[in-house]
């Protein structure tokens, strides 16, 4: 294999003319350029250089050898330049995927910081849900994903990277004019008798697995990934909803009002990613980010 020092050799010696020139030009030995010229011809499989009289001359494997030398040295000049941006953030490209109430309240805030903090970095963001976020990192798809999960669901993310960010507390959401409207704490078995508006596919399971805890089974009238369009169904007085405090720092209560659910719902909200992508500095500065944006 050709060797980028050999070559940077080979220049030196095509330039000067002999090996102690070369060595004058290169800072080392003369025995040193000798020794690197015999490996590279070595590498090459044939003679590169013809020594006549005091000066060295090349044949014609060197002479073509020497013309390409000089794209090889740039190009490998400019990857080392672009991987050092890239490993000093001054360059970089970050995909991220978040649900949609992350995208609305951690993410901005997260991005902001790290474009001021390295402007070179560039991130895109498109949404999903869990585990289709999930499924989208192991596919190559991103590079960090944004996701949650209720208890009981560790051992799915063994084999991912998981940073913690904060317990996102579910709380309940009547209509105004409702009968626990009032009420500080209200027990989910309060309200088995009524009609219900249900999220995504994760939470509409975990919110079946919850009521039947209770003793009864949700009637699913509206199922919406849409948080304003559950609160405005709420608010119509068309069902009661759980909704996570995360998403509610972003939408307006018209015509609903937030009740405290007893027992206590949760889930984990957490960045994901490969664990060789969290050596890439531009995924590790996302993710560091994405911490300091979470709520304490």
């Amino acid at each position: 294999m050709i060797e980028a020092r050999h070559l940077r050799v080979l220049r030196a010696v095509a330039a000067t003319g002999s090996f102690s020139a070369a060595a004058r030009r290169l800072g080392c030995t003369q025995p040193a350029v000798s020794q690197q010229m015999k490996a590279l011809e070595a590498s090459a499989g044939t003679p590169l250089l013809i020594r006549t009289g005091r000066e060295m001359r090349l044949t014609q494997a060197g002479e073509a050898l020497v013309r390409h030398a000089a794209g090889i040295l740039a190009g490998l000049t400019a990857a080392e330049e672009e991987i050092a941006a890239i490993a000093g953030l001054r360059a970089g490209r970050v995909r991220l995927v978040s649900f949609p109430s992350g995208s609305s309240t951690l993410v901005p805030s997260a991005l902001a910081a790290l474009r001021a903090a390295h402007p070179g970095t560039r991130v895109s963001l498109v949404e999903a849900e869990p585990p289709r976020s999930v499924e989208m990192l192991r596919e190559g798809d991103c590079d960090v994903a944004l996701a949650f999960r209720y208890g009981g669901t560790a051992a799915e993310w063994d084999d991912l990277i998981v940073r913690p960010l904060l317990t996102d507390r579910l709380v309940g959401l009547v209509p105004d004019g409702h009968r626990l409207a009032g009420s500080q704490a209200v027990a989910i078995g309060d309200l088995a008798d009524e009609s219900w508006i249900a999220g995504c596919p994760r939470c509409r399971h975990h919110l079946v697995e919850v009521c039947e805890e209770a003793g009864f089974t949700p009637r699913i009238d509206f199922a919406t990934d849409d948080y304003p369009a559950v609160i405005g169904l709420v608010g119509a007085g068309l069902g009661v909803a759980v909704l996570p405090e995360l998403a509610m720092e972003s939408v307006r209560l018209g015509g609903a009002r937030t009740v405290t659910v007893e027992p206590s719902v949760e889930r984990e909200i957490v960045a994901l990613t490969l664990p060789d992508l969290a050596q890439v500095p531009a995924v590790a500065a996302t993710l560091h980010q994405l911490s300091l944006a979470a709520p304490r």
